[in-house]
């Protein structure tokens, strides 16, 4: 492996409580600052239920697939599948991720480019398109040259300003509303097993999507590979765990307030991404040129270094993983931005949801066939015919697509919600044991 892409990957150096403050705001990004606040007014707290399964989930990683990584002494994590499979199974698990991130990181970087358009761009007379252009040329400049490092010491800012900001307007807006609505903190739901929110979805839902999401990343277990060895590696993994539902909580907290302040002076909100900025932008709440600050502070600091990460994993997988050099790695940088770009403005022409729940779905679908193959590689000893894993790869999640799409009429009104990725991944898994030697 070249010298470049063996410095964009950092060296493992850093100490575990270092990447533990960056892991916290390396999971979050403007769709956290935003949509998670928004959801309060659908689901209550129950967010919170995803978070013990991000718990599990993270104990997994710490002490199933950090060991392994750590042992093989990988640059990518998929590298782990050419040595397991072959180059077709490598192949398929990279693009995958490929897919993952660039769809992942445009929806979280469109909420935050949206909302700069709506509130700073857009009355300044700047086109959409100028505005992203711009904040891809920005990550491109922050991250071409200086990879992991930056995105390690720009997550540790990033994760101290964004606690900062949404700890000063709880304080302001609690001030405003008092005793927080009891009826917006509902946290369990076991009544209604084809609700979307139904606490066994959400745990196993949570569970698997980090799993797969972090742990099976490019972007999010290179930061946790870049610890000086296995044991502070798995401390990092489980403090940050701890400390991200904390985080997650005051957020949630914060979307209480902003519900009960919008319903008290009849502010219209018609969908919840939309109940912060307004609120923020309202006038009406004391130091009135402060919560726009530190909203839009907040919001940049939230999703400028997501996307940066996103931009770094994405340049070391494709170079390591599909390339297998390093030599245009300043070109493969480029395209990624290009990509990005392109990528966030088709999806603003697309957005009818929830941020947040489009993040989940869409995490669904493309990290499934990656959690199929790692679990078959790590259950299963039994080699299979690698030729035919990229077709197993594709069938899975068309598969969870018709599921979906027909479950209502199928299983009695039964809706899938995030469980489709551990569905997924048997459907993976499934298949790979069909084609086995």
């Amino acid at each position: 492996m070249g010298k470049q892409t063996k410095d964009f990957y950092a060296s493992r150096s850093y100490s575990w409580w270092k990447v533990a403050i960056a892991m916290i705001g390396s999971c979050m990004s403007g769709v956290t600052f935003v949509s998670v606040p928004g959801m309060v007014g659908s689901v209550g707290f129950g967010y919170l239920q995803m978070c013990l399964g991000f718990f599990l989930g993270y104990l997994v990683i710490a002490f199933v697939l950090t060991p392994l990584y750590f042992r093989l002494g990988v640059v990518s994590v998929y590298e782990y599948l050419d040595k397991r499979f072959g180059v077709a199974s490598h192949k398929s698990g990279a693009w995958f991720f490929f897919i993952s991130k660039i769809t992942g990181a445009s929806v979280r970087l469109y909420l935050m480019i949206a909302t700069i358009q709506l509130l700073v761009a857009g009355p300044a007379g700047v086109p959409f398109w100028v505005t992203v252009l711009t904040v891809m040329l920005l990550e491109w400049l922050y991250t071409v040259r200086r990879g992991v490092r930056a995105v390690i010491w720009l997550d540790i800012v990033k994760t101290v300003t964004m606690i900062l900001a949404v700890v000063l307007c709880l304080i302001l807006t609690g001030r405003e509303c008092g005793t927080p609505d009891a009826s917006l903190m509902r946290v369990f739901y076991f009544d209604d097993i084809n609700h979307p929110q139904f606490f066994p979805k959400q745990l196993l839902g949570g569970l698997f999507t980090v799993i797969a999401t972090t742990g099976l990343d490019q972007d999010l277990m290179q930061r946790t590979l870049a610890c000086k060895n296995v044991r502070d590696s798995q401390i990092n993994l489980i403090v940050s765990s701890v400390l991200q539902t904390v985080v997650i909580a005051l957020f949630l907290l914060l979307g209480v307030f902003l519900w009960q302040f919008a319903g008290a002076h009849g502010i219209q909100i018609t969908k919840g991404d939309e109940l912060f900025p307004a609120v923020a932008w309202s006038g009406l709440l004391p130091a009135a040129g402060l919560i726009p600050s530190l909203f839009i502070i907040g919001l940049i600091m939230a999703g400028f270094p997501a996307g940066g990460s996103a931009l770094t994993a994405l340049t070391t997988s494709f170079t390591v993983d599909i390339l297998g050099s390093d030599k245009q790695r300043t070109l493969v940088h480029s395209v990624m931005a290009i990509l990005m770009a392109a990528s966030i403005l088709v999806f603003s022409a697309l957005n009818s949801t929830s941020v947040i729940d489009a993040v989940y779905r869409l995490a669904s679908y493309t990290y499934g066939p990656i959690l199929g193959l790692f679990s078959f590689g790590l259950i299963c000893k039994t080699p299979v015919k690698d030729k035919w894993v990229p077709l197993v790869a594709i069938a899975a999640p068309l598969l969870c697509l018709v599921l979906d799409l027909n479950s209502e009429a199928w299983f009695s009104g039964y809706r899938f919600s995030y469980e489709i990725l551990p569905l997924n991944g048997l459907f993976t898994m499934a298949g790979l044991w069909l084609i086995r030697r």
